[in-house]
């Protein structure tokens, strides 16, 4: 695969969608984007990353919601008055930008936030789902964050709900349907090393 390409790969809360993410984009000897985009968007505006944070997967509530109910004042050399504000669809499009501009010079893979709607006219992008059964989820949930089940589950209907309406309303399409995406797996069928190779075999089959 000489020529640049994008692998976008949205997934469940505690499907494990970014390790495997991570592991394949070491594979694939690409660029790895995630949380880092919060960085690099900060960055590109000036704005602080507070803003970025607040905003990050989650879908703009209407223009009352989105310019009312979640505002932000510009912070740059003082504070500036509370007319200056950004909306979600705001932050949405600079962390936009810098997605197309990575993606225009490099190789690489992003994990969720709307990747695969923003770069739809890539000519060459593979978009993956990773999914996971619910005792799976909460399991490495519990694991990796010490909570109870409770916790997880709660952990995960709300990073369900707010990861399905952030995609669902910058894309216009579902959130983990099929027909979004290139290929869905279920890590739970093949364990996150085996998601892995069968993922990788998928996207260098694709592009060639």
């Amino acid at each position: 695969m000489n020529q640049n390409f994008v692998v976008n790969v949205g997934r469940q809360l505690g499907s494990g969608g970014r390790e495997v993410g991570e592991k394949l984009a070491a594979r694939l000897q690409i660029a790895f984007y995630d949380k880092e985009l919060i960085n690099l968007a900060s960055e590109e505006s000036g704005l602080c990353r507070t803003f970025f944070e607040k905003a990050d997967e989650r879908a703009s509530q209407g223009f009352l919601g989105g310019w009312l109910g979640m505002r932000f004042s510009f912070i740059n050399e003082g504070a500036m008055p509370m007319g200056n504000c950004l909306s979600n669809d705001a932050l949405f499009k600079v962390q936009s930008d810098v997605i197309r501009q990575l993606a225009a010079r490099q190789s690489c893979l992003f994990v969720g936030r709307c990747a695969d709607y923003i770069l739809r006219d890539h000519p060459r992008c593979v978009n993956i789902f990773i999914s996971a059964s619910p005792e799976d989820r909460i399991a490495r949930l519990c694991r990796i964050h010490a909570v109870t089940e409770q916790e997880a589950e709660e952990m995960i209907e709300k990073a369900d709900k707010h990861r399905s309406s952030y995609y669902n309303y910058y894309s216009n399409k579902t959130w983990g349907a099929a027909s979004s995406y290139h290929l869905c797996v279920n890590s739970s069928q093949l364990g996150i090393e085996g998601t892995v190779d069968f993922v990788e075999a998928f996207v260098r089959r694709s592009l060639g």
